[in-house]
């Protein structure tokens, strides 16, 4: 029903994690970042911008939907599930939604930037966001004091957060001061869904490590795209 195009990114992990946690039938499909597939005429017709991830619905007439944020509400309207149906709760879910999408995803891919990838370390600017992400966790946390998902029941929004907050530690931010935050990562973490998208595609690493050989080596493929410009050209 659905073919996936991704790679094993947070912004990838998403659309993995919702496809399994409403059991849709799909084909994945993983593109090389590096090797610029992204970038491959076929795959700009599928998204013109060419980032990952992007979906394409052969129930309805082949019909492409790209931006991660844009593929979590397709799927839960296509399904009714993960999103309430009345105004008020689709309110919540896209509030925080947004909030992952304008804010945790940006900060966090800058703060992995300049503490991992850039050749140059530039310290106001690991400051600037590694502080502005720390921020935004605890107002994560702020939420999760007073509910068990940020938005009602498990949603879209919980799916969109969660893969970025579980790589904090890539991005050099601990959380060993936000109980709640740190509790609603282990709840969604032991959900089946969750644990089986985080691996789709497979990958040598797993973002939510930040060590050893492998973290190096990923770490070296990265800096080199930023070195020789490739990181405006690959999707992530």
């Amino acid at each position: 029903m659905i073919d996936l195009y991704t790679a094993a990114t947070p912004n990838g992990h998403k659309i993995s994690i919702a496809l399994e946690e409403l059991a849709l039938p799909y084909t994945l499909h993983a593109l090389s970042l590096p090797d610029n597939e992204q970038k491959q005429p076929w795959f700009l017709a599928i998204n013109p911008n060419g980032r990952i991830p992007a979906i394409v619905d052969r129930e309805a007439d082949n019909f492409p939907v790209f931006e991660s944020g844009a593929i979590l509400i397709y799927l839960a309207e296509k399904t009714g599930r993960l999103m309430p149906g009345d105004a008020r709760g689709r309110s919540l879910v896209m509030q925080w939604l947004m909030f992952q999408m304008g804010g945790v995803g940006p900060m966090m891919g800058q703060a992995n930037v300049f503490h991992r990838y850039f050749p140059e370390k530039i310290q106001p600017a690991i400051d600037r966001y590694q502080g502005e992400t720390k921020r935004l966790f605890r107002v994560l946390d702020g939420r999760l004091k007073e509910h068990e998902f940020l938005a009602g029941d498990y949603s879209i929004a919980d799916i969109a957060n969660w893969a970025w907050v579980r790589t904090h530690r890539w991005s050099g931010v601990e959380i060993d001061d936000l109980p709640h935050l740190q509790r609603w990562l282990d709840t969604i973490g032991a959900r089946p869904a969750a644990q089986k998208g985080i691996t789709l595609p497979p990958s040598s690493l797993d973002l939510g490590n930040a060590g050893g050989d492998k973290a190096r080596a990923f770490a070296e493929q990265a800096r080199k795209m930023v070195e020789t410009g490739q990181s405006r050209q690959s999707g992530a």
